[in-house]
């Protein structure tokens, strides 16, 4: 109970601030795009700069995380967010808007990898597999929160009133963190930053690290990219639901995510216990999503909900690796591992949300849209980046 109460629920809630920021422009983004005049490559980069800045300081976030540890750091950045959330709702140009999204974007930048560190520190190595899925679980809870309650509070306020009641979410994280969670005991002696970075090249040079990154940057790109924007138009564009519809079909998609980070959390370390291999388990998962995400790609609209969920759901089992990786390295180098991770994945993810828009503007927009034909050659542009990443890990699966 001590280690929910004071590590566990204060780390996460920023994931929760994190992945509910991550998400907002999936229905913010219509009403955003009207107000402003812009078309789908403008609102994806608005949408995927959080991704870029988000990836940009990913590397000496975690220096500064194996330095001063996850408690001050993630407090501090988490006033960056806020300030990001405040320019963004009282924006008064496109300019204004992405600088707001990209402060965002990098004040939450190390929710994830902050929670993960704390976990490494004070939780049991056999448990960190299980743990580190439900931090994923709770934050998209955040996902959830963007949906079908964010539509209710659009039915009563406009997007810039409700950003700004939200900026103070991450203020209120911040203080719980510093309130409530403890200081690293015993912290390990601060390397030079050149022998840090050192560490980081380190990393890189492994090539199980560049698979299994690669792995886990492609998935996450296809799944974090359509889920928090590309879904709603394509359930808007191609299924034709109206905006209630499309927030009840997030939140149904949220939760398969939720359940797919419980079930494979759970299953990675009941087959851990048996000696079985996490990356085979993730590599069957992910070859699951990439057919459902080529089906939906080559124009498939039977039951899309459920191809949609079972696409999310199934592309949830790669967020394993990332207990692999930091089993695989000393405890001492967690935050680096993480935010190396993270500045592939996120990087990818602002190309890949960004590129979708930009295929989509290829095709002149319909009066309720963009035009559905066009969904195909996005989707089978992110399901393609998807199955490149599942192969290569594949093809070392030796090395782990």
């Amino acid at each position: 109970m001590n280690l929910l109460l004071r590590i566990f629920l204060p780390f996460v809630a920023g994931y929760y601030v994190s992945y509910a920021f991550r998400s907002v422009n999936a229905l913010l983004g219509p009403q955003i795009a009207t107000e402003f005049g812009i078309g789908a490559a403008d609102l994806g980069l608005l949408t995927s700069v959080y991704f870029l800045s988000f990836a940009l300081f990913q590397i000496p976030a975690g220096i500064l995380l194996d330095r001063y540890g996850p408690r001050r750091v993630d407090a501090a950045l988490l006033l960056v967010a806020a300030a990001g959330a405040a320019v963004f709702a009282l924006a008064p140009s496109y300019p204004f808007l992405i600088l707001g999204r990209a402060l965002i974007g990098l004040g939450v930048c190390v929710c994830l990898m902050t929670s993960f560190q704390a976990f490494t520190l004070w939780y049991p190595t056999e448990r960190l597999a299980t743990i580190n899925s439900r931090a994923f679980a709770v934050g998209v809870l955040g996902a959830m929160t963007a949906t079908v309650p964010l539509e209710l509070a659009l039915r009563v306020a406009d997007w810039r009133s409700i950003m700004l009641v939200c900026s103070a979410a991450p203020l209120v994280v911040a203080v719980s963190l510093l309130l409530v969670a403890p200081k690293r005991e015993n912290p390990p002696p601060r390397d030079s930053f050149a022998a840090a970075f050192a560490g980081v090249r380190r990393l890189i040079a492994d090539p199980a690290f560049r698979r299994i990154t690669a792995m886990l940057g492609t998935t996450q790109c296809a799944s974090v990219s359509v889920l928090t924007l590309w879904i709603a138009t394509w359930l808007r564009d191609v299924a034709g639901y109206d905006r209630q519809a499309v927030g009840r079909g997030l939140f149904v998609v949220s939760l398969a995510m939720i359940a797919g980070y419980l079930f494979f959390g759970r299953l990675a370390d009941a087959r851990a216990r048996r000696g079985a291999s996490t990356v085979t388990l993730a590599a069957g998962a992910v070859a699951v999503a990439v057919s459902c995400l080529t089906a939906l790609a080559l124009g498939v609209k039977t039951w899309p909900l459920a191809l949609w969920s079972g696409f999310i759901f199934s592309s949830a089992a790669a967020t394993l690796l990332y207990s692999t990786l930091l089993r695989r390295f000393p405890k001492e180098m967690a935050g680096r591992v993480s935010t190396t991770v993270n500045t592939f994945a996120f990087g990818v993810m602002f190309l890949g949300q960004w590129g979708v828009g930009v295929v989509l503007s290829f095709w002149p927009q319909t009066p309720a849209g963009y035009a559905p034909e066009a969904y195909g050659w996005g989707l089978g542009l992110l399901a393609a980046m998807q199955f490149a990443g599942l192969a290569w890990l594949w093809l070392g699966r030796k090395l782990y």
